[in-house]
Parts: structure tokens; sequence; C-alpha cells
């Protein structure tokens, strides 16, 4: 599904990414962990055309797409979640998602918004509300509804649980869950590495711009995960 060879980015003169290699497979749940500045942001916006790498290869489905517009990769199937709750705070929520189909044809978008609704009945209730006044965790649940208008092949999803209270925390990485079994691949970059590892099937730590370790689901359990990155 996905493949990262050799991938070097930065901005500017200062290089964030040291030759990253990443795999994700059809289906896959990958967790992407490791300290702040590590390169994981760098990684997704990569990924979604945000940032042209230096050098690398990120084959999507054996087609290279590094350096790609965002307009061009978002075509091939890839919705990029942000880090910090993007959402259009002046349109109501059924605008947001309204957005989320910009490419799709009016008919489609409406099916598709009655689909989210069903998947995250909360935006139903506040369809007529503007996303400024929505909770942290519901502008979440919004940024991640209208990613999936789409319905994308890959999604990349960054820090959704940042700064969210425990229950929505709860809620929003069970819907992560959701969606990777309904065949959607994701690659989660998390703060919260221990519910990140529960949750994956593969897991890759970032440290300094490098892949420091790599595993499936028992990742969590090796020592230097634990010391470094979990806390104990």
């Amino acid at each position: 599904m996905l493949e990262i060879r050799h991938l070097e980015a930065g901005y500017g003169q200062i290089k964030i990414l040291k030759g990253v290699n990443i795999t994700a497979n059809q289906g896959d749940l990958v967790a992407l962990i490791g300290p702040n500045g590590s390169g994981k942001s760098t990684m997704l916006k990569c990924i979604s055309g945000l940032l042209k790498p230096k050098s690398g290869r990120i084959l999507l489905k054996n087609k290279n797409i590094a350096g790609k517009n965002p307009d061009d990769i978002v075509r091939y199937g890839v919705s990029y979640v942000p880090q910090g709750r993007r959402v259009f705070a002046t349109m109501s929520v059924e605008e947001n998602l309204e957005m989320g189909g910009f490419i799709l044809k009016k008919s489609l978008v409406k099916e598709r918004i009655k689909e989210i609704y069903n998947f995250f009945p909360l935006l139903k209730e506040k369809k007529s509300q503007k996303a400024t006044f929505l909770s942290g965790g519901q502008q979440q649940l919004l940024s991640i509804g209208r990613a999936l208008m789409l319905k994308p092949e890959l999604i990349l999803l960054d820090e959704p649980s940042l700064g969210l209270a425990p229950n929505m925390m709860i809620e929003i990485f069970r819907k992560i869950k959701e969606i990777n079994k309904q065949g959607t691949t994701v690659i989660l970059v998390e703060q919260n590495a221990h519910m990140a590892l529960e949750i994956c099937n593969r897991a890759y730590v970032l440290e300094s711009g490098r892949i420091a370790l790599h595993d499936g689901s028992s990742l969590g359990k090796k020592k230097l995960v634990k010391e470094l990155y979990l806390g104990h």
C-alpha cells in the first residue's frame, strides 16, 4: 500500500528526516511514535504533499507520489487530519463536511454526509452549529469526519488525542479502530504511546529523524521503548 524509502526532508537548511524507511500494508494501522521534534509530523506532511522531500521515494500502490501537489494526492486516495483540529470555525458542522467532499458531485456529497452522521451521531446533533462553538473533542471528530468524506484508502492522523479529556480520547481511539476495521489503512502519529501501541498492528519509533526501532504490536513491551517513550 505505502512504501517510504530513504526519505530525507526538512525546512530550509535544517534536515529533519534522514533516510527514513516505512512500510504500511493494505489494512494496517501503523503507529508512529517518538519524542517531540523527531520528524513525525514532517513525515505526514511529506506523504500528504504539504512538504516536498529533498530526496527519497513515497510509493503509494507502487506509484511514486513524492513531491506531488496535495490536491493530486487527495485524488490518489489519501486524506490528512492535521494536528490542532483545523476546522473552518465560522462554518457549520455540515458545511465543514461539505468542504471535505469538494471534488465530489453534489448528490454524492449528501450521501457521504449521511454516512458520516451514521458513524458520528454527535455530529448530526450539531450539524447546524458553527464549528467554533464545538468542544475540542467534537472538533476532532469533525476533522476526522471531513477527512472521511472522500472514503480514503489511506488516512493520516496527526496527534488526534492531543489536549482532549480522557473520555473523548477513548472515543477517538475507538473510532480510529473502527475506521481501520472497515478497511482503511491508518498511519497514526500520537503522543499517547500507550494507547497508540495498544491499537496498532505495526509501529515505528522515530528518533532524531531516523527509525530507532520498528516492530509489530509487541513493540510496547520492549525495554528500549518502555524506558525511553513510555516513562517506565
